[in-house]
């Protein structure tokens, strides 16, 4: 229908799967048959994805998910769009559904106490609490709470280490929080094995907050893994928080450099943004394959020749012929 909307949807469950590379060949197919786009980790732990499609094909991909009822208890973020959010569709196994090394946690046994977005701002400003952020710093410094404890790590896998700096709050009520809520997941059942009693995490993370409590004193915007980069997330009291790369005004406008060997994304201004053509610095506008700059910052992988059957057989079975499974993106 020419009329009907995209949805993106956001989840995670937490379950066992005996043959994840089984089940990851048999959920990518559904994907390719309805063409749902996204990023999809399939682990022996759970699933994790984000995916995004028209409104008819992702409420069929809902259904499918709840259909097995290892995922039944499955809860969707969902988000309408004018557009596919992603180019491909990439459905993939891996040890984790998300890489923190704590493989020993099992958050269906122990974890935070679930705070559902009423309950996280009834108690976020209470002066025992603690609002722990457990994100990436390049997502925290475009948005985050207020007042909330921000940790310095790269990637998620740093946190059990950055834990050992948080000794002294252990008398507090912890409140964590993240995207979707999956990292929390791992992040709250660490830091009660670590000996930190009374742990809560918000559930749904920052994405249901927003659409559940308005968002507020949720300061600047949500970093999300998809082809929007950020998201408005407060409607009570919004304001911007993070700064141009450049000039260093205020900006939260989401931009990659158009270096593609350097390719950071940072906020740039509209300003600095033509006057760089899309660079994040002086070195990267010279560089001999620097990408033209249309003002907006972002640029579409090629997709030409993508075919989204590459990869889905095993190597066991027979492969497609060559023309079947070129892909040159």
């Amino acid at each position: 229908m020419e009329d009907e909307k995209y949805l993106i949807l956001l989840y995670y469950c937490y379950a066992d799967i005996q043959d994840p590379e089984a089940y990851r060949e048999e959920h990518h197919l559904f994907c390719i048959e309805n063409n749902i786009r996204g990023r999809i980790i399939i682990s022996s732990e759970g699933l994790n994805g984000t995916v995004s499609g028209l409104e008819s094909d992702c409420h069929r991909y809902m259904e499918y998910i709840k259909s097995d009822t290892r995922f039944a208890d499955t809860e969707f973020k969902i988000d309408m769009h004018d557009r596919h959010a992603f180019a491909k569709i990439h459905v993939r196994a891996k040890d984790e559904i998300v890489h923190s090394g704590l493989r020993h946690l099992n958050p269906r046994k122990k974890t935070g106490k679930h705070l559902e977005p009423l309950e996280f701002r009834a108690m976020k400003d209470q002066d025992d609490v603690v609002i722990l952020d457990v994100r990436s710093d390049y997502e925290h410094k475009l948005g985050h709470f207020k007042n909330a404890l921000r940790l310095d790590i790269e990637n998620f896998r740093d946190f059990p280490e950055k834990v050992k700096e948080l000794e002294h709050l252990k008398n507090k009520k912890i409140l964590t929080y993240c995207t979707g809520g999956i990292k929390c997941e791992k992040a709250s059942a660490f830091l009660l094995e670590q000996g930190f009693e009374d742990v809560y995490q918000l559930h749904g993370g920052i994405i249901k907050y927003g659409m559940e409590a308005g968002g507020e004193d949720f300061e600047g915007k949500c970093y999300v893994f998809d082809n929007r980069v950020a998201v408005d997330v407060n409607t009570i009291n919004p304001t911007v928080v993070s700064t141009c790369h450049i000039c260093g005004t205020k900006c939260d406008r989401m931009v990659n450099c158009a270096n593609p060997v350097c390719n950071i994304h940072v906020p740039i201004c509209e300003s600095c943004g033509w006057e760089y053509q899309g660079a994040c610095s002086s070195e990267c506008i010279d560089h001999p394959e620097k990408r033209p700059y249309d003002g907006t910052g972002y640029y579409q992988k090629n997709t030409v020749g993508y075919n989204p059957y590459k990869g889905f057989y095993r190597k066991s079975e027979k492969q497609p012929s060559p023309c079947q499974a070129d892909d040159n993106s």
